[in-house]
């Protein structure tokens, strides 16, 4: 499927760059977090010509299994072995990698991760011409995380502080002992 084709009959295109590798064994528990605020949305969209995709590098049966296994509906494509997420600095290539300095977020950070989440965003004019709009990265994304927005409205907000690192509470939902 090419990009656009991802636009459907819609005109915009939100993307969700869900980490998840072809050789992981399962998603990204922070990027399933924030997935668990998309079911439900994709109707409300498209009302506003907008169409919602999640997409990962990982094949399409993994991720399917994945979605089954957390309830999902959300549309989820595999850009497989393509150029996509990594023309979007959200994946990052073995020889990248190894210099552990990365392209993210509009700069060069210290890294050496296979994967990083980010949101894109397109515009397809009448004519067919496609257009990148819109990018987010890092702790950018957290605008679609409605759970954060409620947490942060908590006396306590995000309690975050004595972690090791940020998320370090986060599981995956089905895996919260209560």
């Amino acid at each position: 499927m090419s990009l656009a084709e991802l636009f459907g009959d819609r005109q915009q295109l939100l993307v969700y760059h869900f980490m998840f590798a072809p050789d992981w064994e399962r998603g990204c528990k922070s990027c399933a977090f924030w997935a668990d605020n998309f079911n439900g949305i994709t109707a409300h969209l498209a009302q506003r010509d907008i169409r919602f995709v999640a997409v990962s590098r990982a094949p399409l049966p993994k991720l399917q299994a994945f979605a089954k296994r957390l309830g999902w509906s959300f549309p989820w494509v595999s850009s497989g072995e393509s150029d996509f997420n990594f023309d979007y600095q959200v994946s990052f290539r073995p020889e990248q990698r190894a210099t552990g300095k990365i392209g993210y977020n509009y700069s060069t950070i210290q890294n050496s991760a296979e994967e990083l989440p980010g949101i894109s965003v397109f515009y397809k004019a009448e004519e067919g011409s496609l257009f990148h709009t819109y990018s987010a990265y890092s702790r950018g994304v957290e605008m679609v995380n409605a759970a954060y927005q409620w947490i942060d409205l908590a006396p306590k907000g995000r309690d975050e502080a004595s972690l090791s690192f940020p998320m370090a509470w986060l599981a995956l939902h089905d895996e919260y002992a209560r």
